[in-house]
């Protein structure tokens, strides 16, 4: 079962049984850019790569901070109010945006969530399709110990650990290459794993962790002197890390939730037609969807078109 598990849930976040093997087998990120994966190492953090981005068209001071007054951040977004003259935005700390179009990027678990209120609220069609998809959970615990026990060789970097309980602290990856010296752990749990972890002390997962290596490597290891959690399942920003193509849900769908209604149109990785689940997915998604309001601003066609749902059948 780890085996199954390191081939496909550690992927898609989510077992075999509830994800289509139709429309995630090949995978297009793989197929299409290759087979390599990199760990990004960098000490500045992967935000260098966003920040990079938008230096190309918001003002940046001479240190490259981002200065532009036309990026509002640490604002929640509560309420969406849109009609044909155009659209009211108004956050949690009593602050209103108006304007003559709005692109939604939130998360699928956002809109989910219902933490946004669209007034008056999307359609049926609309709300059936956000709820057609999963966002799934894939939470990666890093564990720091005083020293390295594990092997550092060539072909050592994941170890898994085979339990009867799928998912139950099953991969484990290395950083020696990466960070040499670092004696830092990655175990990687997903789905169910993901949400009861999320809503346990800190303390006990470190304890279930250590029982785990201790099966692994012995009971004389070193005791973990720090652990940290991630609970994007808890966070009412993001109640997931990214989507998952579900069994029985087809591009019809995908269509519908890429849809634009009125004036609100809607990006993010959940609508990348390709590469949902990546970030080069949301990338891409968010240049389709300004494209499409371009084209509508500037040509007044502003019709968004759903292929049929048996139209690729």
């Amino acid at each position: 079962m780890v085996v199954d598990y390191y081939n496909f849930d550690y992927e898609f976040a989510e077992p075999p049984r509830v994800t289509s093997l139709q429309n995630t087998v090949p995978l297009p990120t793989f197929a299409n850019f290759g087979e390599d994966v990199y760990f990004v190492a960098d000490q500045r953090g992967y935000e260098t790569v966003v920040h990079n981005v938008a230096n190309q068209f918001l003002k940046t001071s001479k240190d490259g901070t981002i200065v532009d007054p036309r990026l509002i951040l640490n604002k929640v977004v509560r309420v969406i109010e849109h009609s044909p003259g155009g659209v009211t935005v108004k956050t949690e700390d009593g602050a209103v945006y108006k304007a003559d179009y709005v692109i939604v990027s939130v998360s699928l678990g956002v809109l989910q969530s219902k933490l946004i209120e669209f007034v008056p609220r999307l359609p049926e069609w609309k709300i059936l399709a956000i709820y057609e998809f999963d966002m799934a959970i894939y939470t990666k615990i890093f564990i720091k110990f005083p020293y390295s026990f594990w092997p550092t060789g060539n072909g050592t970097q994941f170890f898994l650990y085979a339990s009867e309980r799928r998912g139950y602290y099953s991969i484990w990856q290395h950083f020696e290459r990466e960070y040499p010296g670092a004696h830092v752990l990655l175990v990687t749990v997903t789905d169910d794993e993901s949400r009861r972890i999320e809503q346990q002390p800190d303390s006990t997962t470190k304890a279930e962790a250590m029982e785990v290596l201790r099966a692994m490597f012995g009971k004389n290891i070193p005791e973990a002197t720090d652990i940290f959690v991630p609970r994007w399942w808890s966070d009412r920003l993001y109640k997931g890390t990214f989507s998952n193509w579900p069994i029985g849900v087809n591009r019809y769908e995908y269509d519908q939730i890429r849809a634009p209604v009125g004036r609100i149109y809607f990006t993010g990785e959940h609508t990348s037609e390709h590469y949902n689940g990546y970030v080069h997915g949301a990338y891409l998604a968010g240049i389709d969807s300004a494209n499409i309001l371009i084209r509508c601003v500037k040509t007044g066609d502003c019709k968004y078109i759903v292929k049929a749902k048996d139209a690729d059948d």
